[in-house]
């Protein structure tokens, strides 16, 4: 049976392009995004949205979401004051108790802080999805629940704690997980954080979850990494073995912070450097077909 697949906006964020591109001079990405007077470059927090994988109604992150105060909004160039992937799935005729599986490929702010209601003054940090399993790398989650002093920032406070008293927290470990069987498998990775998981969805051609291993276009060039990215050696190799497989595979990037860009099919040229085509800036009920 045919699964459908959406690509869903959430929140947009405005963050500082050397940071982004943190090993390529400003003379080189310039190139690649659109920059602002104040150095920032836009980025989207997108979703996947999969109609019956495995029999479920499956949402793959969650963005960044609205749950910071103005103040920290306005840091974080939050685009949105409201909480904008509830709007998307209400376009679709759902709310968020429709959602049986959220994957979290990790717990940075801008990827799962759409987990979170959206703030409101004087009310207490509320999780959103009321009937869905959360599925989050186990090690992941344990860099969450105590981070790093380099990484502390990119975390939000008390929410590993909300995810296990939910009692539907699903820690991952291994390829597959019991909520979503074998329709998905998983990749991991440390380069960027300690546990990024990476959904793929096996098919002829299949689908994956880039996360923030390739968070759009320009990073499918192998050498470029984030400065966020905690070793930036590990990522690249990590990048270039993923590549390599996903390319054998026949297996497409859905990107979540390509403002323009969610899906694209990876190709290598004689010289083995790495880049797109077909690419897709949005997808709409895409038929999916697993194997």
């Amino acid at each position: 049976m045919a699964v459908k697949l959406w690509s869903l906006a959430g929140n947009r964020q405005k963050l500082d392009g050397g940071a982004m591109f943190g090993n390529a001079p400003r003379a080189m990405w310039s190139k690649w995004v659109k920059v602002e007077s104040d150095n920032r470059i836009d980025l989207a927090c997108r979703a996947l949205l999969a109609e019956g994988l495995n029999g479920k109604r499956v949402l793959f992150e969650t963005g960044i979401g609205a749950f910071f105060d103005p103040k920290l909004r306005e840091r974080f160039g939050v685009t949105e004051d409201r909480h904008v992937l509830l709007d998307s799935l209400a376009e679709l005729g759902l709310t968020d108790a429709d959602i049986d599986v959220v994957v979290l490929s990790h717990l940075h702010f801008d990827h799962a802080g759409g987990l979170l209601a959206a703030w409101s003054e004087g009310q207490a940090a509320r999780l959103l999805f009321p009937n869905a399993t959360y599925v989050v790398s186990r090690s992941g989650f344990e860099r969450a629940a105590a981070p790093h002093a380099r990484d502390r920032a990119s975390f939000i406070a008390g929410l590993p704690q909300l995810l296990r008293d939910s009692g539907r927290l699903e820690l991952v470990d291994t390829t597959y997980t019991p909520a979503l069987g074998q329709s998905v498998c998983f990749h991991f990775s440390n380069g960027h954080t300690p546990g990024l998981m990476l959904a793929e969805l096996r098919g002829n051609p299949g689908l994956v979850f880039c996360a923030d291993l390739i968070p759009g276009r320009p990073w499918v060039h192998v050498p470029v990494t984030m400065g966020y990215d905690r070793n930036a050696e590990l990522l690249i190799d990590e990048k270039q073995t993923f590549l390599n497989e996903m390319l054998s595979r026949n297996t497409r990037l859905f990107f979540t912070h390509d403002p323009d860009c969610a899906l694209a099919s990876v190709q290598r040229d004689e010289k083995h450097r790495y880049s797109v085509a077909d690419e897709h800036a949005s997808l709409r009920a895409m038929p999916f077909v697993p194997v």
